[in-house]
Parts: C-alpha cells; structure tokens; sequence
C-alpha cells in the first residue's frame, strides 16, 4: 500500500489528517496544493476531489488508486485500516462522545470560518468578515468548553488522545490567528499544551511543512 496525501501546510482540515497519520506512524508522500495560488482548482486536482478543497488521501492499493477525501472520513478510515494507536475509545459511549466534540468543531465552527465564506463577507463590507469570523469561533469555542470539561482528562476524553483532539489544535491555532481572545477556555488551552508535547503534533504543525512559506 501506498499513500500520496494532498495537502496545504495552512488548512486545518489537512492538518488533523497529518497528526492521525503521524499518531499512527503510517508512511505516506506529501503533496503540496497551494491554495494561495488556486492550485486547487485545476483540473488534476478537481478530478482527486471535485469541492476543490484538501486534504485528499490518494492510497494505491492491489492495483487501484483510491482517493479520499474531507479529513473526518480520512480519518475514520484510518482508524478502520490501522486499529493500532486508537483514536476512538473502546466503548460505544465514549466514541459517540469524543465524535461529538469534533462535531463541535467540524460543523459548528468550520463552515463559519472557511475563505470562500469569509471572501464573500469581506466583499460585502469591508471588516464584515472578522466580526463574523469571532462571533461564530467565540460560541463554537465557549460550547466546546462546557461539553469537554465532565470527561476531560490529559486529553478532550481521559488520557488518550482521540479523534476529537485532532480537530481542537488546529481550530484554537486558527482562533488566535484572528484575534479570539481565548483565555474564557482554560480546559481546552490545557489540553492543547498537553497535545503539543507529543512529537505527532509538532510534526504535523502547519510551520513544520515542505510547503511552509520561508521567512525572506
């Protein structure tokens, strides 16, 4: 089996496919996209993944290519091909929890903070879309820390990390590159300093990328 993933050393979405990839230490090429340039939308990448967006996992496998895409079913599937280092807990209830808390991100948050989203907004009114942008991060963020604390260990569940800590780094990075003041969320600061330490998260960090834009 080979692994090919397409991915931009800023997107959030990329980035949680990285550090399960890492967490799982599975073998893969990097392949940069640069959204800066619209690389996304030529056609060679819209055949990979018609919404023009990353991460594509690209995996050849007995003689086929298969790519997959959007990061929570990437990473599912990781989970289904690779059970060692899980990333979903063992018990039924645990694993609907810990997809919970990536929901709260993934779907209450995400769709609000999207470029095409906050291109639109911008184009409307100039500011429009860093009010838009805090507003919607702001109430993901104050949600996500009341629905974390009552099974929050080292970890957003206990002391392993799971699924959910995948989608928290990168989303607490992405609100503080807009100006979230986020000292109202100490559990989820706390967890992401403990995830921090593990070599999987420093790897995956969008500053340790290929494609990292370099300092002039």
């Amino acid at each position: 089996m080979r692994m090919a993933l397409y991915s931009y050393w800023h997107s959030s979405s990329a980035w949680r496919v990285r550090i399960a990839l890492n967490l799982k230490a599975i073998a893969f090429e990097y392949r940069a996209v640069d959204l800066s340039r619209g690389a996304q939308f030529s056609l060679e990448h819209r055949a990979r993944n018609p919404s023009s967006k990353v991460p594509v996992l690209e995996v050849e496998e007995d003689g086929r290519v298969h790519h997959l895409a959007e990061s929570l079913p990437i990473v599912e599937w990781l989970e289904e091909r690779f059970p060692a280092h899980p990333l979903l807990p063992a018990d039924a209830y645990g694993r609907a929890r810990v997809r919970a808390l990536a929901e709260y991100v993934n779907a209450g948050i995400q769709p609000y903070q999207n470029g095409p989203a906050l291109k639109w907004l911008k184009g409307q009114r100039d500011g429009m879309e860093l009010e838009w942008v805090r507003h919607f991060i702001t109430a993901g963020l104050a949600a996500l820390e009341a629905a974390v604390q009552p099974g929050a260990g080292r970890y957003c569940h206990g002391d392993a990390v799971t699924l959910a800590d995948l989608w928290l780094v990168p989303q607490l990075s992405g609100a503080r590159g807009r100006g979230v003041d986020l000292r109202p969320y100490p559990t989820l600061t706390r967890i992401e300093a403990a995830c921090r330490e593990l070599d999987a998260f420093r790897r995956a960090d969008p500053e340790a990328q290929p494609d990292t834009p370099q300092a002039a």
